[in-house]
């Protein structure tokens, strides 16, 4: 089945590697017009030479003076917002809860989390007017259950899953529907950062880390990244016009995190 958005003005943050490209690609290839942003100024700019039709911003998402400018930019040059999907995020510090630091606790909220609320906070206005939007926050199955050494990185994602679903209550009555993507483990570098990370705290060969996270999902296996790319684009389109506040895990069947 062909999944048509011709025309959209689609707005993906962190969209020049990983799910977000994938993302990026998806939305194109389906005849949506897309802006992006990303940190990485060396990777935007192989983005948007790769990728026609596609115009971007180089964004810190956890600066709100920054984030205001790449969405007025994106704003300028789509016309407007049809599809706004919140995929930027970071891993947070691992280790034990009492070894988190308030700085890198507040700056995994405020990039995971807060980021979401600058950019809504610019999309909203516009998709009242219209009477028409789709938001789309990205997660993570750590925001479903518990996740020892991950601490901020989960609450992060958790607290995405409620943010999405009162924005799904708020925005209902304008036939703007919010949704969440659940990624669970997923085939790209950023997943060989976590695996590193959790071989670090618990001194477990990265091999063995590796197989934990396969064990936990019922189907083990990872995700691509282009999997998370086509369930966005099915509920940014009219397939799924009637879907909202909901949680979305693309990931195998995750039964439990890392315990």
């Amino acid at each position: 089945m062909n999944i048509n958005v011709e025309g959209y003005r689609v707005v993906v943050t962190a969209g020049a590697r990983g799910i977000g490209r994938a993302i990026v690609n998806a939305f194109v290839a389906s005849g949506a017009n897309v802006h992006l942003c990303d940190i990485d100024e060396t990777a935007l700019g192989a983005c948007l030479t790769a990728v026609s039709g596609t115009t971007g911003t180089v964004c810190d998402v956890g600066n709100p003076q920054q984030v205001d400018q790449m969405m007025t930019e994106a704003i300028e040059t789509l016309g407007g917002i049809d599809v706004l999907v919140n995929n930027a995020g970071i891993a947070g510090p691992a280790g034990p809860i009492e070894s988190v630091t308030q700085e890198s606790l507040l700056d995994c909220l405020n990039v995971n989390l807060g980021s979401q609320f600058y950019t809504a906070k610019h999309a909203i206005p516009l998709m009242k007017a219209q009477r028409r939007g789709s938001i789309i926050n990205i997660a993570s199955t750590a925001g479903q259950y518990g996740f020892p050494w991950r601490s901020p990185y989960c609450t992060s994602k958790w607290a995405i899953i409620g943010l999405t679903k009162t924005m799904a209550m708020e925005l209902g009555e304008f036939n703007i529907r919010a949704n969440v993507i659940c990624p669970g483990s997923i085939n790209n570098k950023r997943m060989e950062h976590v695996i590193q990370l959790e071989h670090e705290v618990t001194g477990n060969s990265k091999e063995q880390v590796r197989e934990g996270f396969l064990k936990q999902v019922s189907m083990n296996t990872f995700i691509d990244p282009e999997e998370i790319a086509n369930m966005a684009l099915f509920i940014a389109s009219p397939l799924g016009r009637h879907i909202s506040g909901q949680a979305l895990a693309v990931d195998g069947h995750t039964e439990t995190m890392r315990n």
